[in-house]
């Protein structure tokens, strides 16, 4: 059996539900085949400016994003660009396979970020969109179960490389 670890860095604004998201997604542990094992080990970054600069020494060389912010909160979504450029930098140019998550979905009534707009944004840096509502427990598990799928297809594109250079 092959055990596949991943480092998710889970990133955002303070309050969009980073936290709640994660631990909604550790509750269910049937979500992966059973052919091989997979550890994702998410990296809650604090939204908080202050915290900011040491949770970065913290970050270490991920393997995933997960950028998370409220869809109540259009300012959360406009400091997107601000985490990925954050992000980027820290990355230092490598490819990491990402997705964008509106959180909060729960809270319709209030919405200030519409889904078209989010997925243009997503798209536009190579990100998958998702909605959730990490409240109700809607779509909690979409996000990282993509996240999973990424990196798998990576592993199996490095196996297969590996694989091809070999002398046969």
């Amino acid at each position: 059996m092959v055990k596949l670890r991943a480092r998710c860095l889970l990133f955002g604004d303070a309050a969009v539900g980073k936290s709640s998201l994660s631990h909604v997604f550790y509750r269910d542990g049937n979500l992966f085949q059973k052919n091989y094992s997979m550890e994702l080990y998410i990296l809650d970054s604090a939204g908080k400016e202050a915290l900011q600069e040491a949770c970065e020494k913290m970050w270490g060389e991920p393997s995933l994003l997960c950028l998370v912010f409220d869809l109540t909160s259009e300012q959360s979504f406009a400091n997107c660009s601000r985490w990925m450029e954050r992000v980027r930098a820290h990355c230092q140019g490598l490819h990491v396979p990402g997705v964008l998550v509106g959180n909060k979905l729960d809270l319709s009534d209030r919405r200030e970020v519409q889904a078209s707009m989010a997925k243009e944004w997503a798209q536009s840096h190579d990100l998958e969109y998702h909605e959730t509502s990490a409240k109700e427990m809607i779509n909690c598990d979409a996000p990282f179960l993509s996240l999973a799928r990424a990196f798998h297809s990576l592993y199996q594109e490095r196996r297969e490389t590996i694989q091809n250079l070999s002398p046969g």
